[in-house]
């Protein structure tokens, strides 16, 4: 009988042990260099210089090169232009300097002998799964040759950095940039076709949206641990007004979202200024909401807002104080309604 127990007692310990790798492994499903990949690339997109020295430290720190930095950085100027792609650079160089160039430099990029048009339409074909075609490139055949010789003949041919981590960072960029939706979808095709997970590209994401949550009019806040309990996941607060009009900075983390609720007596009006998230109102379908969605929330309305999946959101609420108002929070938006979202 103690044998059993013991072997029971043994077993738990295990599979709690198990569990607890298993739960800290899907927390992120980036390696620590990916994510300061992540980071700094989005970051250099954005001319977020303080953001991006901070990321290169942690990523120097994970084990990242400086030679593998050097390689997404210059990339930078293909998806984002020179200056932002020279500024990274002047950044990266500042930091080894600081740090006493002490960092690996990692491996430097083979060699290329032959026809850059021709490895780079090979390179393309590869990455994507098939032949690139379009009317666009018949309409300006020059955009297609320099894009075949240049960017994937000369820059995705140096091979000290595989291309599912350049593939990564492209998406970092491109997702922190406006009006570039269709380059974004393309490469987020291109990195699953390159071995990027629903999981990984939903984390890239995240980190991209962030590094721009951070950089609001208004600030990103304190977390708002006073209404926690009225919260799925962490949101931020920044108070900016209490007198005659109630106004704050408000920051959801991804998949964050509020309670049902309803304010009594006094109404609410969201200004959506950063990522992407959800309103709904009891009874209707949820609406969508990005930067410069107004929302008018009359007083007894039962609602809800908060992030969307893979995105962090950032509105400004602003409310009238009316004598005897109240909110009254109600149950939460449960995972099953939530994730019909998408």
């Amino acid at each position: 009988m103690k044998k059993i127990k013991l072997l029971v007692l043994v077993m738990s310990v295990i599979l709690f042990t198990s569990g607890a790798i298993m739960a800290e492994t899907k927390a992120s499903s980036l390696s620590l260099k990916q994510q300061a990949i992540a980071q700094a690339a989005s970051y250099s997109a954005r001319g977020d210089m303080e953001g991006l020295k901070q990321a290169l430290i942690s990523g120097l720190d994970a084990g990242v090169s400086i030679n593998e930095f050097k390689e997404i950085l210059v990339q930078v100027y293909a998806y984002c232009g020179f200056p932002r792609s020279l500024n990274a650079l002047s950044i990266l160089m500042q930091v080894t300097e600081e740090r006493g160039n002490k960092d690996d430099q990692g491996k430097l990029p083979s060699k290329v002998k032959g026809n850059s048009l021709k490895f780079g339409t090979k390179n393309q074909t590869e990455l994507c799964g098939g032949p690139v075609k379009g009317k666009l490139f018949d309409f300006a055949p020059a955009i297609e040759e320099y894009l075949k010789a240049h960017l994937f003949g000369d820059i995705f041919s140096r091979d000290n950095i595989d291309w599912q981590t350049r593939e990564l960072a492209t998406i970092a960029m491109l997702a922190s940039r406006k009006g570039v939706e269709g380059q974004l979808n393309s490469h987020i095709n291109v990195g699953k076709h390159n071995g990027l997970t629903d999981e990984q590209i939903d984390e890239i994401l995240c980190i991209a949206s962030k590094t721009g949550a951070e950089n609001v009019l208004f600030g990103f806040g304190k977390e708002n641990t006073a209404y926690a309990k009225y919260f799925i996941g962490k949101s931020y607060l920044q108070p900016l007004n209490a007198e005659q009009v109630q106004i704050a900075n408000v920051t959801f983390e991804p998949r964050c979202r509020n309670n049902w609720h309803i304010h009594h007596k006094s109404g609410q009006i969201l200004m959506c200024v950063q990522g992407r998230g959800w309103y709904q109102e009891w009874g209707k379908p949820a609406q969508e909401l990005h930067p410069g969605d107004v929302v008018n929330i009359p007083p007894e309305v039962k609602h809800w807002h908060g992030a969307a999946k893979n995105s962090w959101f950032t509105h400004i609420a602003m409310s009238v104080p009316v004598k005897n108002s109240s909110t009254e929070w109600l149950e939460q938006v449960s995972d099953e309604e939530y994730n019909k979202l998408q």
